[in-house]
């Protein structure tokens, strides 16, 4: 494991944000949904893809506040630019399990 300063860890944007909508992800290698996420009024609104079919029905994802990653550039998935990383920990199986605040938080609310 690389150590890094807490500067480093510092300049990483973790915000909360929450699930508007969700979509199928026919095109992507892996299993995977295409969310649109609020990320509160300084932030915004940002799209992302995530590989959680196996734990999350996208009907139970929409409303759900996650833990993002807003300050990476945009990456090219197959034909869609994710905009943002959904932060999540991989289970015994190798299956995602989204990291999530335990009680309700304002929008863009940074991890601190």
């Amino acid at each position: 494991m690389k150590e890094i300063s807490w500067n480093e860890f510092e300049q990483v944007e973790l915000r909360v944000g929450t699930i508007l909508e969700v979509f199928d992800f026919p095109e992507a290698r892996k299993p995977a949904y295409k969310l649109k996420i609020d990320f509160g009024e300084e932030i915004g609104i940002r799209k992302s893809s995530a590989q959680i079919t196996h734990h999350y029905k996208k009907e139970e994802l929409v409303g759900m506040q996650i833990v993002g990653v807003v300050n990476f550039p945009p990456k090219q998935i197959g034909p869609f630019i994710s905009e943002c990383l959904v932060t999540g920990f991989y289970d015994n199986d190798g299956h995602v399990v989204l990291a999530v605040p335990e009680k309700k938080i304002t929008k863009g609310a940074k991890l601190g």
